[in-house]
């Protein structure tokens, strides 16, 4: 039986993350569906048979191509959650202020009291509360 199913498989693209992401959103789509909403069910049924249709292709460059558009915008959306992370870190140790001439990220340390801040990429200089 196994070999039957690696010789059906051969040639054919198989699964990515992509895959993986469309079959989490298809169950949670089922999981909505069985409080109410036939919508959710046929959504479901057609990320699912998208799933299975991606999987059985033979196109595999097409396929590819699909996976690495989603693995990049997949990349931004986990940048973006990493960065605010890492700001929510150093606000105990740190003010991030804004530079009023052109919005440049300042970070001051805290505990200094009411500092003189100048930006380093335009030069201006303020006066905020560390």
């Amino acid at each position: 039986m196994r070999e039957k199913l690696q010789r059906f498989m051969w040639g054919r693209y198989g699964s990515d993350r992509l895959n993986q992401f469309l079959m989490i959103a298809a169950l949670v789509c089922l999981v909505i569906s069985f409080f109410g909403g036939n919508l959710f069910y046929l959504f479901a049924l057609a990320l699912m048979i998208y799933v299975y249709f991606r999987m059985f292709s033979r196109n595999i460059a097409k396929r590819s191509a699909e996976n690495q558009w989603y693995l990049k915008k997949e990349m931004k959306v986990r940048g973006f959650f990493q960065k605010k992370k890492r700001e929510w870190k150093q606000l105990k140790e740190y003010h991030i202020y804004r530079c009023p001439n052109c919005r440049q990220k300042i970070r001051v340390p805290r505990g200094k009291g009411r500092i003189a801040i100048r930006c380093r990429k335009c030069g201006t200089e303020f006066i905020k509360k560390s």
